[in-house]
């Protein structure tokens, strides 16, 4: 019934969309640092801040340069500066206005000269220009902002932000954040211009129709409240995450620290340690409370208490990929070179003549050094030094509990070298659970270089789903449901069931591909997806 209502006049709730006020409702960390020549987090600590609602205030703090200002000067938040009250002109009310054919409105970056006047407008060949590390601008809603100076302070990472440069983000910005009418206060300073009215909403060669449905879609699941988290859902699988904690302890407690006893708690925390890594991924993503802080909360005591590691490092990576899901350099997920080849690289490799590793028999080794280099070594690494580097230190003392924690619980039965063997077998074992269920969505799909899509044809092209039931929805943390996690990545996953049917709907009006598998060849396919490209690197090693 849900789909069948979605299947009526789209354009006709796109419209009554846009008629109604809008509000309401290679890259890892480490490299680059190295790669860029900068903290990739500096911004974020600031931009935390300069959100006051996020820790209870009221509105924007004051930066140390603003409080600094002496009184004659006027003030705008985030860094943009209006100039003097008085003076010759340079003030946002003085002659240093833009006249002519643009008529009286205010200069680029400073706003309109007065409530109420006509902004600056701008063409897509006038934006395009501006996607460069010190010039970034973006398009949402129509409207033009600079935000080249102020990405740095974006709680979500310049980096993140940056992906959108030149684009418009519209979706992305409806997709990665709760309470539009607050987040608008922040870029309203940052307001340069806005779309010519000839131009259209989306840059390039994009469905306006896909994307005024997609929009009447993410509507009609709001009316429905399939933003509002169950939470009585999320409690139980805290519950059951600490009962296994405690469980698999009793165990050798109870029974000794025998092979079949260590075995069976290895298993019994692996399954918790996975089952952690889908409740920080749903915290994280701010899909369980009302309130963003809470959900920070709780996705730090989860990633550091119970996992060890940094909840600020995960998302940094994982909003990348959910921006740009499978594009290199963007997509910290694919960038695996040159371990893995994936997609593209295979032929750019191939004709360099790079051989690092026998990539044409990498679908082979992936089984013995894939998920346990990934999680094992590459994850332990690049958490510990994005917490040194962006000096998390909160993040630092929540993992330091857990390996306290750990260690305090086993060394008295194995001693320092077999707990620490315990904890490596964890490890190992978890790292095969959390890469085949988080990697089957995504590398059988396409695998390339940006090419700037609108929000639901490029997620769309990087995912599919596997065949639910409850038991497949447990294990994969309803990343099984990966389509509908990615058009709407703030939807409790409980809900995706429900939001299923209307995707499935909108993708056949379009057109476009909505896959879903059977799990055993989803994980098949993994694998058929890395010889595949082993296979086109060998091609174009020999041959071109």
């Amino acid at each position: 019934m849900e789909a069948e209502a979605l299947r009526g006049d789209w354009s006709g709730r796109g419209a009554g969309r846009r008629g109604r006020a809008r509000g309401g409702g290679e890259a890892s960390a480490v490299s680059a640092v190295i790669r860029e020549g900068k903290v990739p987090c500096a911004g974020s600590r600031a931009g935390a801040r300069s959100y006051g609602g996020r820790s209870g205030r009221a509105g924007p703090r004051r930066s140390g340069w603003q409080r600094r200002t002496p009184p004659g000067t006027r003030l705008a938040p985030l860094g943009v500066s209006v100039g003097p009250r008085k003076g010759t002109g340079r003030g946002r009310g003085g002659r240093g206005l833009l006249h002519g054919a643009m008529g009286d409105v205010g200069e680029p970056g400073r706003g309109p000269a007065q409530p109420g006047a006509p902004l600056p407008t701008f063409r897509w060949e006038q934006i395009r220009p501006h996607n460069l590390p010190g010039d970034k601008w973006l398009v949402i809603e129509r409207r033009v902002y600079d935000i080249s100076r102020w990405a740095q302070r974006h709680p979500g990472g310049s980096r993140l932000i940056g992906h959108h440069g030149a684009e418009d983000a519209t979706d992305a910005f409806h997709a990665f954040h709760q309470d539009l009418n607050f987040v608008r206060k922040f870029l309203q300073p940052l307001l340069i211009g806005e779309l010519a009215p000839e131009e259209p909403s989306q840059d390039g060669p994009q469905n306006a129709q896909l994307v005024e449905d997609f929009r009447a879609l993410r509507q009609a699941a709001e009316d429905m409240k399939l933003f509002e988290a169950k939470p009585a859902f999320f409690a139980l699988l805290l519950g059951h995450i600490l009962a296994m904690e405690v469980l698999a302890w009793l165990t050798i407690y109870l029974l000794g620290p025998g092979w079949v006893p260590s075995t069976l708690a290895a298993l019994v925390l692996a399954t918790s340690q996975a089952q952690c890594w889908c409740l920080q991924h749903d915290l994280g993503h701010t899909s369980v409370f009302r309130k963003s802080q809470w959900n920070h909360l709780a996705q730090q005591f989860v990633m550091g208490q119970l996992k060890g590691f940094s909840a600020h490092w995960w998302n940094f990576r994982h909003f990348q990929h959910h921006a740009k899901p499978n594009i290199f350099h963007k997509d910290p997920d694919v960038t695996v070179a040159p371990v893995f080849l994936l997609g593209e690289s295979s032929v750019e490799y191939g004709r360099k003549k790079r051989r690092y590793l026998p990539y044409n028999h990498q679908h082979l080794y992936f089984f013995l050094i894939g998920p346990p280099l990934l999680t094992l070594v590459n994850f332990e690494v690049e958490n510990l030094a994005y917490m040194l580097v962006c000096m998390r230190w909160m993040d630092l003392l929540w993992a330091a509990s857990f390996y306290s924690r750990f260690f305090l619980c086993y060394i008295p039965f194995y001693g320092v070298p077999g707990a620490l063997l315990l904890f490596v077998a964890v490890r190992v074992l978890e790292s095969h659970w959390f890469v085949w269920i988080t990697q089957m969505n995504h590398i059988p799909k396409e695998i390339g270089h940006e090419k700037h899509r609108d929000w639901a044809s490029s997620q769309l092209a990087a995912t599919c789903n596997v065949e639910p039931s409850l038991f497949i929805d447990w294990f994969s943390g309803h990343l099984n449901f990966q389509i509908e996690h990615h058009l709407f990545p703030t939807m409790p996953r409980h809900n995706y069931r429900r939001v299923a049917p209307l995707v499935k709907a909108l993708c056949a009006k379009h057109g476009l591909n909505y896959e879903v598998k059977p799990f055993l060849t989803a994980l098949v396919d993994i694998v058929g997806s890395l010889k595949k490209s082993g296979d086109i690197w060998l091609e174009a090693y020999l041959h071109q």
